[in-house]
């Protein structure tokens, strides 16, 4: 990030008004956003025009040539607000660019409810319009635009690992909550928010020229200096984070005067790790209150998540039965002692349970971790890694670097000890140090995967992977599992495994 001093040194060397690099970042933001929204436009309408071009061909085909003819009004019709609803559900909004899930969201959202309207019409006037024409339009058309978006989303991605799409970030808060903002979108560069300074509440000259927590963020001013700071660091949105320091009166004079400058802002609810779910916005009293709903653990919702792992798990244990046979006899014929590995872990409630997984080291490699402790990899003394374990066998280091080891522990689903997403299964060496807000962890079975092991698996310290972990505990939901499970077979396979 810049430092103080040159971005001083770059709005000073321009004359009076805006800094020239300033506009130029605008410009280059309103540039790319709107042609990236150009661009979507064009692939919505090609997408949309093909998908019923083809449910017309289809249905009809050549030999209906009477009624390919009466329902090309109909297939144009349709289009036509197909594409209309896109627009008015804003599927192409800027606000939604690298959100999959929204966008996608949006997207289904617009295309069922056109759906529904068609339905709602064909039946008040008695249109009668060929059910195998729309069976083909509406399933294609929605797959068709949710595929282009997600390229169009991984290009994105490609830009912004490139420094490129960005969004310059202006953070008003206190030093922590500065820091810990600007850890949070350094953790998401696919959000392309890179923080350009912040604003501290009772700023001094002398103390804070900058913010030295692993990073460098220069410090323009205090609360009140929101303004200048803006031109002085050619910031496109202002991120809140201390509103207490602001007050009603303070919040509303920025939302104004940002108003004036084209500029966005955000306010962070100060509710770290709760998904937007949870999340709703109810005046109360004439004040915009955001209420947090508790999380679900019970009823419906684990019903569903049982009965999803029992099948999964069986469908999976079926499918992989040649390969845990190969890998039993690769086990068993390379070194000596038994095919499979219980280890002891502690399950929901803090219930303990042998987790099942192919031996991957020597025998009896439990009894030297004492001798190992002081090559202990991880951070914080809670974790036990070693990069370069010598009691992995050869087999097993090829296992561990897929992952093999660990399917075995489908049968620990089956059996109900464990989830196929979930966090990270404790040792109970582990689970004795835990505080209070840690033992949340074991509110919810623990998983064969989870976001520790799409989020760097091996490599994440203690504090990332129980912050993944609580964060995975309070926000669950069967979506958020299918997507976790699609994050892991790309993970597995395009990573340098664990150890």
């Amino acid at each position: 990030m810049a430092t103080l001093g040159s971005m001083r040194q770059a709005s000073n060397a321009v004359s009076p008004g805006k800094p020239a690099w300033r506009e130029r970042r605008l410009t280059s933001r309103r540039v790319w956003e709107h042609q990236y929204m150009d661009r979507l436009r064009v692939t919505d309408v090609l997408v949309v025009i093909a998908a019923v071009a083809l449910a017309q061909l289809i249905r009809f085909g050549e030999l209906h040539t009477t009624a390919m003819l009466s329902y090309t009004g109909v297939s144009v019709g349709l289009a036509g607000l197909w594409i209309a609803f896109l627009a008015i559900f804003r599927t192409r909004s800027t606000r939604v660019i690298g959100n999959g899930a929204e966008e996608y969201r949006r997207i289904v959202s617009a295309t069922f409810r056109l759906f529904g309207v068609i339905a709602i019409l064909s039946l008040l006037f008695k249109i009668d319009i060929a059910r195998l024409y729309l069976a083909i339009a509406f399933p294609v058309g929605l797959l068709g635009l949710l595929v282009s978006r997600w390229l169009w989303r991984k290009g994105v991605a490609a830009k912004r690992s490139k420094g490129k799409y960005q969004t310059a970030v202006l953070i008003v808060g206190s030093r922590t909550a500065a820091v810990s903002m600007a850890k949070q979108f350094e953790r998401s560069p696919g959000a392309g928010y890179s923080v350009v300074g912040i604003c501290l509440p009772g700023f001094e000259p002398k103390r804070d020229a900058a913010i030295v927590d692993g990073y460098e963020i220069p410090v323009l001013g205090d609360e009140h200096s929101v303004a200048e700071a803006i031109e002085l660091s050619g910031a496109d949105t202002v991120a809140v984070t201390a509103t207490e320091h602001l007050g009603t009166k303070g919040i509303r004079k920025m939302v104004w005067d940002l108003e004036k400058k084209n500029v966005d802002l955000v306010v962070a609810p100060g509710v770290v790790d709760v998904a937007g779910p949870r999340l709703v916005m109810r005046p109360v009293a004439g004040f915009p209150l955001i209420h947090v709903e508790k999380p679900q653990y019970n009823g419906a919702k684990r019903f569903s998540k049982t009965a999803f792992d029992l099948i999964f798990a069986t469908v999976v244990l079926v499918l992989i039965s040649p390969i845990l046979l190969a890998t039993a006899i690769a086990v068993k014929t390379t070194s000596r002692g038994p095919v499979f590995y219980k280890s002891e872990r502690m399950g929901i409630d803090g219930k303990p349970f042998p987790m099942i997984k192919f031996r991957s080291m020597i025998q009896n490699a439990d009894k030297q971790v004492d001798t190992l402790l002081a090559q202990n990899d991880s951070s914080g003394g809670v974790l036990f890694k070693m990069r370069e374990d010598p009691r992995v066998t050869g087999v097993g280091r090829f296992m561990r670097k897929f992952s093999i080891d660990e399917l075995p522990q489908f049968l620990n689903v089956l059996r109900r000890e464990m989830s196929v997403v979930g966090p990270r299964p404790p040792l109970r060496r582990e689970v004795e140090t835990y505080d209070g807000d840690v033992r949340r962890r074991l509110l919810v079975k623990p998983g064969i995967t989870g976001l520790w092991q799409v989020s760097g698996r091996s490599d994440l310290s203690w504090e990332e992977t129980v912050r993944l972990d609580l964060s995975y505990v309070e926000n669950w939901s069967m979506v958020g599992d299918l997507l976790i499970i699609a994050k892991t077979v790309k993970a597995v396979a395009g990573s340098d495994g664990a150890y």
